[in-house]
Protein backbone atom coordinates (compact mmCIF):
# COMPACT_ATOMS: atom_id res chain seq x y z
CA UNK A 1 0.00 0.00 0.00
CA UNK A 2 2.91 2.50 0.81
CA UNK A 3 4.60 1.65 -2.40
CA UNK A 4 1.13 2.32 -4.51
CA UNK A 5 1.21 6.17 -2.42
CA UNK A 6 4.72 6.48 -3.31
CA UNK A 7 4.26 5.78 -6.90
CA UNK A 8 0.39 8.23 -6.96
CA UNK A 9 2.61 11.18 -5.31
CA UNK A 10 5.55 10.60 -7.55
CA UNK A 11 3.25 10.83 -10.40
CA UNK A 12 1.03 13.61 -9.32
CA UNK A 13 4.77 15.74 -8.98
CA UNK A 14 5.48 14.71 -13.09
CA UNK A 15 1.94 15.49 -14.34
CA UNK A 16 2.41 18.38 -12.16
CA UNK A 17 5.77 19.06 -13.37
CA UNK A 18 4.74 18.78 -17.19
CA UNK A 19 1.67 20.87 -17.09
CA UNK A 20 4.31 23.54 -15.80
CA UNK A 21 6.61 22.82 -18.86
CA UNK A 22 3.70 21.95 -21.60
CA UNK A 23 1.05 23.69 -23.48
CA UNK A 24 -2.22 23.27 -21.93
CA UNK A 25 -4.98 21.99 -23.56
CA UNK A 26 -7.94 21.80 -21.61
CA UNK A 27 -6.99 25.55 -21.10
CA UNK A 28 -6.74 26.41 -24.52
CA UNK A 29 -10.15 24.48 -25.69
CA UNK A 30 -12.11 26.47 -23.15
CA UNK A 31 -10.75 30.02 -24.35
CA UNK A 32 -11.84 29.47 -27.76
CA UNK A 33 -15.36 27.92 -26.98
CA UNK A 34 -15.85 30.81 -24.87
CA UNK A 35 -15.10 33.52 -26.93
CA UNK A 36 -16.95 31.97 -29.62
CA UNK A 37 -19.85 31.58 -28.00
CA UNK A 38 -23.39 33.58 -28.91
CA UNK A 39 -22.39 35.81 -25.23
CA UNK A 40 -19.96 37.64 -27.27
CA UNK A 41 -21.96 38.23 -30.55
CA UNK A 42 -18.80 37.51 -32.82
CA UNK A 43 -16.49 40.05 -30.76
CA UNK A 44 -17.79 42.80 -33.12
CA UNK A 45 -18.82 46.21 -32.38
CA UNK A 46 -22.50 46.62 -33.03
CA UNK A 47 -23.35 45.45 -30.01
CA UNK A 48 -20.47 45.52 -28.02
CA UNK A 49 -18.95 41.88 -28.43
CA UNK A 50 -15.26 42.93 -28.68
CA UNK A 51 -15.54 44.89 -25.77
CA UNK A 52 -16.84 42.35 -23.69
CA UNK A 53 -14.45 39.73 -24.99
CA UNK A 54 -11.18 41.68 -24.10
CA UNK A 55 -12.59 42.57 -20.43
CA UNK A 56 -12.64 38.30 -20.27
CA UNK A 57 -9.25 38.47 -21.41
CA UNK A 58 -8.23 40.74 -19.07
CA UNK A 59 -9.83 37.97 -16.50
CA UNK A 60 -8.03 35.05 -17.82
CA UNK A 61 -4.91 37.26 -17.72
CA UNK A 62 -5.23 37.51 -14.35
CA UNK A 63 -5.64 34.57 -13.26
CA UNK A 64 -2.61 33.59 -14.93
CA UNK A 65 -0.61 35.58 -12.91
CA UNK A 66 1.10 38.36 -15.33
CA UNK A 67 2.90 40.88 -14.03
CA UNK A 68 1.09 43.55 -15.40
CA UNK A 69 -1.68 44.14 -17.06
CA UNK A 70 -3.42 47.44 -18.72
CA UNK A 71 -5.57 48.30 -21.50
CA UNK A 72 -4.46 50.74 -24.60
CA UNK A 73 -7.63 52.43 -25.64
CA UNK A 74 -8.22 54.04 -28.96
CA UNK A 75 -11.26 54.44 -31.63
CA UNK A 76 -13.05 54.08 -34.78
CA UNK A 77 -15.41 54.81 -37.38
CA UNK A 78 -17.58 51.42 -38.56
CA UNK A 79 -20.46 50.55 -40.12
CA UNK A 80 -22.76 47.90 -38.73
CA UNK A 81 -25.78 46.02 -39.29
CA UNK A 82 -27.64 45.47 -36.23
CA UNK A 83 -31.21 45.85 -37.43
CA UNK A 84 -33.15 44.50 -40.24
CA UNK A 85 -31.34 42.17 -42.91
CA UNK A 86 -33.92 40.42 -45.31
CA UNK A 87 -34.16 40.02 -49.08
CA UNK A 88 -36.49 38.08 -51.49
CA UNK A 89 -36.00 36.99 -54.84
CA UNK A 90 -38.87 37.00 -56.64
CA UNK A 91 -40.39 36.14 -53.61
CA UNK A 92 -38.00 33.49 -52.20
CA UNK A 93 -36.74 34.43 -48.63
CA UNK A 94 -32.92 34.36 -48.86
CA UNK A 95 -30.81 32.78 -46.06
CA UNK A 96 -28.60 36.31 -44.38
CA UNK A 97 -25.17 35.34 -43.95
CA UNK A 98 -25.10 32.77 -46.33
CA UNK A 99 -27.09 33.57 -49.53
CA UNK A 100 -26.58 37.30 -49.28
CA UNK A 101 -24.01 39.55 -47.53
CA UNK A 102 -23.69 43.49 -47.74
CA UNK A 103 -20.39 44.63 -48.04
CA UNK A 104 -19.19 45.84 -45.29
CA UNK A 105 -19.34 49.79 -46.50
CA UNK A 106 -22.77 49.38 -47.95
CA UNK A 107 -25.69 52.09 -46.67
CA UNK A 108 -29.22 50.76 -46.32
CA UNK A 109 -32.01 50.36 -48.53
CA UNK A 110 -35.19 49.13 -48.19
CA UNK A 111 -38.06 48.45 -51.27
CA UNK A 112 -38.70 46.23 -54.36
CA UNK A 113 -36.30 46.95 -57.40
CA UNK A 114 -35.98 45.38 -60.74
CA UNK A 115 -32.54 43.09 -62.07
CA UNK A 116 -30.64 44.54 -64.76
CA UNK A 117 -27.58 42.02 -65.69
CA UNK A 118 -24.38 42.75 -66.74
CA UNK A 119 -23.43 41.28 -70.31
CA UNK A 120 -20.16 40.05 -69.30
CA UNK A 121 -19.58 38.16 -72.86
CA UNK A 122 -19.90 41.22 -74.68
CA UNK A 123 -19.00 43.72 -72.49
CA UNK A 124 -19.67 47.68 -73.21
CA UNK A 125 -19.67 50.01 -70.46
CA UNK A 126 -21.12 52.74 -72.50
CA UNK A 127 -23.90 50.56 -73.16
CA UNK A 128 -24.55 49.68 -70.11
CA UNK A 129 -24.96 53.11 -68.38
CA UNK A 130 -27.73 53.84 -71.71
CA UNK A 131 -29.31 50.94 -70.98
CA UNK A 132 -30.05 52.18 -67.29
CA UNK A 133 -31.62 55.18 -68.43
CA UNK A 134 -34.29 53.68 -69.52
CA UNK A 135 -37.41 53.64 -67.87
CA UNK A 136 -37.64 50.27 -67.82
CA UNK A 137 -34.13 49.46 -65.72
CA UNK A 138 -34.08 53.08 -63.89
CA UNK A 139 -33.90 52.11 -60.29
CA UNK A 140 -32.70 48.69 -61.15
CA UNK A 141 -30.39 46.26 -58.92
CA UNK A 142 -27.29 45.88 -61.01
CA UNK A 143 -26.35 42.22 -61.53
CA UNK A 144 -22.81 41.05 -62.06
CA UNK A 145 -19.84 38.49 -61.15
CA UNK A 146 -17.68 40.59 -58.55
CA UNK A 147 -14.38 39.04 -59.88
CA UNK A 148 -15.74 40.82 -63.14
CA UNK A 149 -16.33 43.92 -61.49
CA UNK A 150 -12.91 43.52 -59.91
CA UNK A 151 -11.56 43.95 -63.05
CA UNK A 152 -13.43 46.61 -64.32
CA UNK A 153 -13.27 48.74 -60.87
CA UNK A 154 -13.74 52.24 -62.22
CA UNK A 155 -16.96 51.48 -64.31
CA UNK A 156 -18.82 49.66 -61.01
CA UNK A 157 -17.29 52.77 -58.96
CA UNK A 158 -19.57 54.76 -60.75
CA UNK A 159 -22.47 52.55 -60.74
CA UNK A 160 -22.03 52.75 -56.46
CA UNK A 161 -21.61 56.56 -56.57
CA UNK A 162 -24.42 58.72 -56.88
CA UNK A 163 -25.07 60.57 -60.31
CA UNK A 164 -23.05 57.77 -61.57
CA UNK A 165 -26.23 55.89 -62.61
CA UNK A 166 -29.83 56.02 -61.82
CA UNK A 167 -29.46 52.26 -60.63
CA UNK A 168 -30.19 51.67 -57.05
CA UNK A 169 -27.24 49.75 -56.05
CA UNK A 170 -25.08 46.44 -56.95
CA UNK A 171 -25.44 42.41 -56.17
CA UNK A 172 -22.90 41.21 -56.95
CA UNK A 173 -22.83 37.45 -57.64
CA UNK A 174 -19.85 34.95 -55.63
CA UNK A 175 -20.09 31.64 -54.52
CA UNK A 176 -21.84 30.56 -51.00
CA UNK A 177 -21.53 29.97 -48.34
CA UNK A 178 -20.35 34.01 -48.84
CA UNK A 179 -17.93 35.72 -46.34
CA UNK A 180 -18.41 39.27 -44.61
CA UNK A 181 -15.52 41.25 -43.82
CA UNK A 182 -14.83 44.63 -41.88
CA UNK A 183 -11.73 45.88 -43.81
CA UNK A 184 -13.13 49.12 -45.44
CA UNK A 185 -16.54 49.64 -43.00
CA UNK A 186 -14.89 53.06 -42.17
CA UNK A 187 -16.79 54.69 -44.41
CA UNK A 188 -20.11 54.46 -46.64
CA UNK A 189 -20.91 54.30 -49.80
CA UNK A 190 -23.46 56.28 -52.02
CA UNK A 191 -25.46 53.14 -52.66
CA UNK A 192 -25.44 49.57 -51.51
CA UNK A 193 -23.31 46.73 -52.60
CA UNK A 194 -24.49 43.46 -51.69
CA UNK A 195 -22.74 40.09 -52.26
CA UNK A 196 -25.48 37.11 -53.53
CA UNK A 197 -25.12 33.57 -54.56
CA UNK A 198 -25.42 33.32 -58.12
CA UNK A 199 -27.50 30.54 -57.66
CA UNK A 200 -29.97 32.66 -55.88
CA UNK A 201 -30.34 35.05 -58.60
CA UNK A 202 -30.20 33.50 -61.97
CA UNK A 203 -33.28 34.18 -64.06
CA UNK A 204 -34.97 36.36 -61.30
CA UNK A 205 -37.05 39.17 -62.63
CA UNK A 206 -37.02 41.73 -59.02
CA UNK A 207 -35.71 41.50 -55.54
CA UNK A 208 -36.94 43.07 -52.49
CA UNK A 209 -34.20 44.07 -49.71
CA UNK A 210 -34.55 45.32 -46.31
CA UNK A 211 -31.86 46.29 -45.12
CA UNK A 212 -30.17 48.59 -41.75
CA UNK A 213 -27.02 50.04 -41.36
CA UNK A 214 -26.20 51.82 -38.32
CA UNK A 215 -22.48 53.70 -38.41
CA UNK A 216 -20.89 54.11 -35.70
CA UNK A 217 -18.86 57.05 -35.14
CA UNK A 218 -15.55 57.15 -32.83
CA UNK A 219 -16.38 54.12 -31.08
CA UNK A 220 -14.18 53.02 -28.18
CA UNK A 221 -11.80 49.68 -28.91
CA UNK A 222 -9.13 48.97 -26.84
CA UNK A 223 -6.04 47.14 -26.99
CA UNK A 224 -5.22 44.52 -23.80
CA UNK A 225 -1.53 44.51 -22.98
CA UNK A 226 0.09 41.76 -20.47
CA UNK A 227 3.74 41.31 -19.34
CA UNK A 228 5.68 38.85 -18.12
CA UNK A 229 8.62 39.93 -16.02
CA UNK A 230 12.21 37.93 -17.38
CA UNK A 231 15.19 37.78 -15.75
CA UNK A 232 16.78 40.39 -18.44
CA UNK A 233 14.95 44.06 -19.13
CA UNK A 234 17.60 45.41 -21.76
CA UNK A 235 14.86 44.04 -24.60
CA UNK A 236 11.86 42.24 -25.06
CA UNK A 237 9.66 39.26 -27.17
CA UNK A 238 6.46 40.37 -28.17
CA UNK A 239 3.45 38.11 -28.76
CA UNK A 240 0.39 39.01 -30.59
CA UNK A 241 -2.96 38.13 -31.78
CA UNK A 242 -6.05 39.99 -32.31
CA UNK A 243 -9.85 38.94 -30.20
CA UNK A 244 -12.01 40.90 -32.25
CA UNK A 245 -13.97 39.78 -35.16
CA UNK A 246 -16.52 40.47 -37.75
CA UNK A 247 -19.60 40.91 -35.19
CA UNK A 248 -23.46 40.46 -35.93
CA UNK A 249 -25.53 40.72 -39.28
CA UNK A 250 -28.97 41.53 -38.64
CA UNK A 251 -30.70 40.63 -35.66
CA UNK A 252 -29.78 37.33 -35.25
CA UNK A 253 -26.53 35.99 -37.48
CA UNK A 254 -23.55 36.47 -35.32
CA UNK A 255 -20.09 35.68 -36.35
CA UNK A 256 -18.56 33.10 -33.80
CA UNK A 257 -14.56 33.60 -35.08
CA UNK A 258 -13.74 30.01 -33.51
CA UNK A 259 -10.59 29.55 -35.88
CA UNK A 260 -9.86 33.45 -36.57
CA UNK A 261 -9.29 34.35 -34.54
CA UNK A 262 -10.24 32.58 -31.02
CA UNK A 263 -7.68 30.07 -32.00
CA UNK A 264 -4.65 32.76 -31.34
CA UNK A 265 -6.12 34.35 -28.57
CA UNK A 266 -6.32 31.49 -26.78
CA UNK A 267 -2.94 30.16 -27.76
CA UNK A 268 -1.46 33.62 -26.27
CA UNK A 269 -3.48 33.15 -22.68
CA UNK A 270 -1.79 29.95 -22.83
CA UNK A 271 1.67 31.10 -23.33
CA UNK A 272 1.07 34.15 -20.95
CA UNK A 273 0.20 31.85 -18.25
CA UNK A 274 3.41 28.62 -19.16
CA UNK A 275 5.78 31.81 -18.50
CA UNK A 276 4.60 33.04 -15.43
CA UNK A 277 5.54 29.39 -13.86
CA UNK A 278 8.70 29.22 -16.89
CA UNK A 279 10.04 32.58 -16.14
CA UNK A 280 11.99 33.52 -19.91
CA UNK A 281 15.52 34.84 -20.65
CA UNK A 282 13.91 38.41 -20.99
CA UNK A 283 10.64 40.36 -20.61
CA UNK A 284 7.78 38.98 -22.93
CA UNK A 285 4.73 41.48 -23.25
CA UNK A 286 1.60 39.41 -24.70
CA UNK A 287 -0.30 42.27 -27.13
CA UNK A 288 -4.31 41.32 -27.43
CA UNK A 289 -5.54 43.48 -30.32
CA UNK A 290 -8.94 45.16 -31.38
CA UNK A 291 -10.08 46.58 -34.70
CA UNK A 292 -7.84 43.92 -36.84
CA UNK A 293 -10.53 43.15 -38.69
CA UNK A 294 -11.13 46.67 -39.43
CA UNK A 295 -8.26 47.26 -41.29
CA UNK A 296 -5.59 46.28 -38.42
CA UNK A 297 -6.83 49.10 -36.31
CA UNK A 298 -5.45 48.15 -32.93
CA UNK A 299 -2.02 47.22 -34.41
CA UNK A 300 -1.43 50.73 -36.25
CA UNK A 301 -2.71 52.37 -33.52
CA UNK A 302 0.31 50.54 -31.17
CA UNK A 303 3.12 50.97 -33.23
CA UNK A 304 2.12 55.16 -33.26
CA UNK A 305 1.55 54.80 -29.59
CA UNK A 306 3.99 51.99 -28.43
CA UNK A 307 3.82 50.77 -24.59
CA UNK A 308 7.55 49.47 -25.01
CA UNK A 309 10.24 51.44 -27.72
CA UNK A 310 9.76 49.08 -30.96
CA UNK A 311 13.45 49.11 -30.72
CA UNK A 312 13.31 47.18 -28.12
CA UNK A 313 11.77 44.33 -29.47
CA UNK A 314 14.26 41.20 -30.31
CA UNK A 315 11.88 39.41 -31.95
CA UNK A 316 7.38 39.66 -32.50
CA UNK A 317 5.62 36.34 -33.43
CA UNK A 318 2.62 37.19 -34.33
CA UNK A 319 -0.61 34.59 -34.43
CA UNK A 320 -3.89 34.09 -36.25
CA UNK A 321 -6.10 31.41 -37.65
CA UNK A 322 -4.63 28.46 -36.30
CA UNK A 323 -7.65 26.18 -35.63
CA UNK A 324 -6.87 23.98 -38.96
CA UNK A 325 -5.21 20.87 -39.66
CA UNK A 326 -2.75 21.65 -42.99
CA UNK A 327 0.25 19.76 -42.05
CA UNK A 328 1.95 22.82 -43.52
CA UNK A 329 2.47 25.95 -41.31
CA UNK A 330 1.70 29.27 -43.30
CA UNK A 331 4.19 31.88 -42.45
CA UNK A 332 5.67 35.62 -43.26
CA UNK A 333 8.35 38.01 -41.85
CA UNK A 334 9.97 40.89 -42.07
CA UNK A 335 12.82 41.83 -43.70
CA UNK A 336 14.56 42.21 -40.03
CA UNK A 337 12.95 38.86 -38.97
CA UNK A 338 13.86 36.94 -42.10
CA UNK A 339 17.67 36.08 -40.71
CA UNK A 340 15.68 34.21 -37.49
CA UNK A 341 13.14 32.49 -40.14
CA UNK A 342 15.57 29.66 -40.59
CA UNK A 343 15.79 28.69 -36.60
CA UNK A 344 12.09 28.06 -37.27
CA UNK A 345 13.14 25.56 -39.84
CA UNK A 346 15.82 24.11 -38.00
CA UNK A 347 13.23 23.55 -34.89
CA UNK A 348 10.89 22.06 -37.01
CA UNK A 349 13.08 19.76 -39.11
CA UNK A 350 14.41 18.45 -35.54
CA UNK A 351 11.25 18.31 -33.74
CA UNK A 352 8.90 17.22 -37.33
CA UNK A 353 6.01 19.59 -35.69
CA UNK A 354 4.92 20.08 -39.06
CA UNK A 355 5.24 18.56 -42.52
CA UNK A 356 6.98 22.25 -44.16
CA UNK A 357 7.04 25.78 -42.81
CA UNK A 358 5.82 28.06 -45.62
CA UNK A 359 7.05 31.79 -46.48
CA UNK A 360 4.66 33.92 -48.11
CA UNK A 361 5.00 37.65 -49.24
CA UNK A 362 4.46 39.55 -46.62
CA UNK A 363 0.99 41.49 -46.94
CA UNK A 364 -1.25 43.87 -44.77
CA UNK A 365 -3.45 40.60 -43.38
CA UNK A 366 -2.58 40.56 -40.46
CA UNK A 367 -1.39 42.54 -36.94
CA UNK A 368 2.32 42.12 -38.40
CA UNK A 369 2.14 44.20 -40.70
CA UNK A 370 2.60 47.85 -38.90
CA UNK A 371 5.21 46.39 -37.17
CA UNK A 372 6.88 45.15 -40.13
CA UNK A 373 6.78 48.36 -41.95
CA UNK A 374 8.80 49.80 -38.63
CA UNK A 375 11.41 47.31 -39.18
CA UNK A 376 10.38 45.49 -36.31
CA UNK A 377 11.60 41.82 -36.41
CA UNK A 378 8.93 39.56 -36.96
CA UNK A 379 7.07 36.65 -37.96
CA UNK A 380 3.28 35.69 -38.85
CA UNK A 381 2.14 32.42 -38.32
CA UNK A 382 -0.96 30.93 -39.39
CA UNK A 383 -2.68 26.91 -40.32
CA UNK A 384 -5.11 27.77 -43.42
CA UNK A 385 -6.34 25.90 -45.86
CA UNK A 386 -7.33 23.07 -43.69
CA UNK A 387 -10.52 21.59 -43.39
CA UNK A 388 -11.91 24.40 -41.16
CA UNK A 389 -10.54 27.08 -44.23
CA UNK A 390 -14.11 26.99 -45.61
CA UNK A 391 -15.64 28.19 -42.88
CA UNK A 392 -13.68 31.34 -42.81
CA UNK A 393 -15.65 34.56 -42.12
CA UNK A 394 -18.64 32.74 -42.27
CA UNK A 395 -21.04 31.85 -39.37
CA UNK A 396 -19.87 28.23 -39.81
CA UNK A 397 -16.88 29.32 -38.26
CA UNK A 398 -17.97 27.96 -34.67
CA UNK A 399 -16.49 25.44 -31.84
CA UNK A 400 -17.91 22.58 -33.58
CA UNK A 401 -16.01 23.33 -36.92
CA UNK A 402 -12.65 24.56 -35.33
CA UNK A 403 -9.51 21.91 -35.43
CA UNK A 404 -7.32 22.15 -32.11
CA UNK A 405 -4.64 19.84 -33.55
CA UNK A 406 -2.51 22.94 -34.52
CA UNK A 407 -2.30 24.01 -31.29
CA UNK A 408 0.15 21.88 -29.43
CA UNK A 409 2.68 21.47 -32.40
CA UNK A 410 2.91 25.43 -32.61
CA UNK A 411 3.24 26.11 -29.28
CA UNK A 412 5.99 23.88 -29.01
CA UNK A 413 7.37 25.85 -31.99
CA UNK A 414 7.29 28.95 -30.54
CA UNK A 415 8.29 28.12 -27.34
CA UNK A 416 11.62 26.54 -28.34
CA UNK A 417 12.06 29.14 -30.21
CA UNK A 418 12.22 31.62 -27.75
CA UNK A 419 14.08 29.09 -25.47
CA UNK A 420 16.85 29.10 -27.69
CA UNK A 421 16.71 32.97 -29.52
CA UNK A 422 18.75 34.20 -26.88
Amino acid sequence: MKNKVFLVVVFSMLLGLQSGQAQDMARYRQVVKTLSSRKYQGRGYARGGANKAGRYLEQQLRRAGVDELQRQPFAIDINTFPGRAAMEVDGRKLIVGREFSPREYSPGIKGEFPLYFVDTLHYDSDRIFADLERPENRGAMVVCDFWFTYKHAKDFRRLQTAGGAPNAGLLLTWETPLKFFKAYGERVVDKPVIWVGPECIEGAKKVKIDLENQMLTGYRLFNVIAKVEGKRHDSCYVFTAHYDHVGTLGRHVFYPGANDNASGTATLVTLAEYYTKNRPERDIYFLFFSGEDANLRGSKWYVEHPIVPLEKIKYLINIDMIGDNNPTLYTETSDQGLTMFTLFEKINREKNYFQNIERGTLAANSDHYPFAMRGVPCIFLENEKGDAYKNYHSPQDNWQNVVTTTYEPLFRLVRDFIGQYQ
